[in-house]
């Protein structure tokens, strides 16, 4: 397979992971039993640098912050697919700290969330490594003189 193509299923796989992140961090399961706690993150109010804010209100902006954060890795994942080997070759460390930013979160989902973020994550993290080697690989060797 060409490093195209798995930063075209990361590039996809994000798109997903944004979407049911950022329509589902905020849901609550009543079995859970968190009533209280949500009423005390929305009603305790506390000053930030001159504003007005609530545990809910950081929490709140945590989370679309990441379904953000997905959003810009799907677009960058699919640019990097766009580009030559060559041109991949010469962003090496962009390739390789983006593979490594996903095995970062992959470890946090690991060890702080569940089996949903952790999948993606893996998933992810398998593409853009596997995209990051082969892209490598792929380089055009140049004749020599």
């Amino acid at each position: 397979m060409k490093a195209s193509t798995f930063y075209r299923i990361a590039a996809v796989l994000l798109l997903i992971f944004a979407g049911l992140h950022t329509t589902g961090f905020r849901n609550s399961d009543p079995a859970w039993k968190v009533d209280a706690l949500l009423a005390s993150m929305q009603s305790i109010h506390f000053d930030v640098v001159g504003s007005d804010r609530t545990y809910w209100d950081l929490y709140v902006a945590a989370g679309f912050s990441v379904g953000v954060f997905f959003v810009f890795a799907a677009i960058l994942a699919w640019q990097l697919a766009a580009l030559p080997s060559a041109t991949l070759a010469l962003l090496r460390a962009t390739t390789w700290a983006f593979a490594l930013c996903f095995a970062g979160i992959t470890i946090l989902s690991w060890r702080y969330l569940f089996i949903f973020p952790l999948a993606f994550s893996f998933v992810i993290t398998v593409c853009l490594t596997a995209a990051a080697w082969l892209s490598m690989k792929q380089v055009p060797t140049s004749p020599s003189r």
